[in-house]
């Protein structure tokens, strides 16, 4: 049912832990999937080999994986260019009220990242965007030069865990009055002078991280989307999470063990906990050393599954 080649889809983004997330879903023939992060179409395209009269559903902001989404001709298969935070909204429209399961992948994919318009990256020089949608307006560039000094030292200590963040937000704001901070390379000259060499990946793509989240508002999308899951999924349905950063990994693993993002403990007036999920890995899945040595980028995924109860 697929045109198109697989190798191209795989150089897009190199799907991480592709096995553990298909077993993990638990697919029924006959059952209804949605892929909330469609991308290069890796996840997508195995969970259709797997089923017979069911339906898959994907899910992307991104014009390019749009583009990907076209090489599948199949009448299960239907692709929405919208934010997963809308899932419910959009798969009401098709008359979806219930699915079987449901997998997202939280990670940037390497396309993304190797193309330097986007600004993901700091290997390359380009605009600072970081925009996973093209369509909404804020950018990277937009809060480097027109937040406030508290606004960046929050972002950069919520969202990117940089422990100097208050000497970060003073040191952009003094530097945006000689001019505007408007590609990687300006904004990494400045980086530069805030850390030892030997620290400076860690703290590029800290800082880089926080943008980004800022940018997309990736947290609140995702606290969203779990919400939604847990009234989505059928009894025995599945939910698959990779993050790949502590914060993300942090909320998915609070939800799906606890019911809430704070991670406590809630009961209804019998004793009974809340929690809409039982958890299938108490700890996360990792990549093993051979899929590390294939895919490096996958070292830092955590992968996350529980069954809607």
């Amino acid at each position: 049912m697929f045109s198109g080649s697989w190798i191209s889809e795989m150089d897009y983004h190199i799907p991480v832990l592709l096995d553990e997330c298909i077993r993990g879903l638990n697919i029924d023939p006959d059952g209804v999937y949605v892929d909330a992060t469609f991308g290069g179409g890796g996840h997508s395209r195995v969970i259709l080999e797997k089923l017979d009269n069911g339906r898959m559903f994907a899910f992307d902001q991104d014009e390019d994986a749009e583009t990907n989404a076209r090489d599948i001709i199949d009448p299960r298969f239907r692709f929405i260019s919208g934010n997963f935070r809308h899932i419910k909204k959009y798969l009401k429209l098709y008359e979806v009220k219930k699915i079987d399961g449901l997998i997202a992948d939280l990670g940037v994919s390497s396309h993304q990242i190797d193309q330097p318009e986007r600004g993901f990256s700091t290997r390359f020089e380009g605009n600072l965007d970081m925009r996973m949608d093209n369509t909404i307006d804020i950018t990277a560039g937009n809060i480097i030069n027109t937040y406030s000094q508290e606004n960046l030292q929050r972002i950069f200590s919520e969202y990117g865990e940089v422990r100097n963040a208050r000497t970060l937000a003073q040191v952009i704001v003094r530097e945006r009055i000689r001019g505007k901070i408007l590609t990687t390379q300006d904004f990494t000259g400045i980086l530069e002078k805030l850390v030892p060499g030997h620290k400076r990946f860690k703290y590029f793509a800290q800082v880089f991280q926080a943008l980004r989240i800022e940018v997309n508002d990736e947290i609140n999308a995702l606290k969203e989307l779990l919400m939604q899951s847990a009234g989505m999924l059928k009894t025995g349905g599945r939910l698959v999470i990779l993050s790949y950063h502590s914060l993300e990994d942090r909320l998915v693993k609070n939800y799906l063990l606890k019911g809430n993002f704070e991670g406590t403990e809630q009961k209804d007036i019998y004793g009974h906990s809340d929690n809409p999920f039982m958890a299938i890995n108490r700890k996360p899945m990792m990549a093993s050393p051979g899929e590390l040595e294939r895919n490096p980028r996958a070292k830092s995924a955590r992968l996350r599954i529980a069954e809607k109860t």
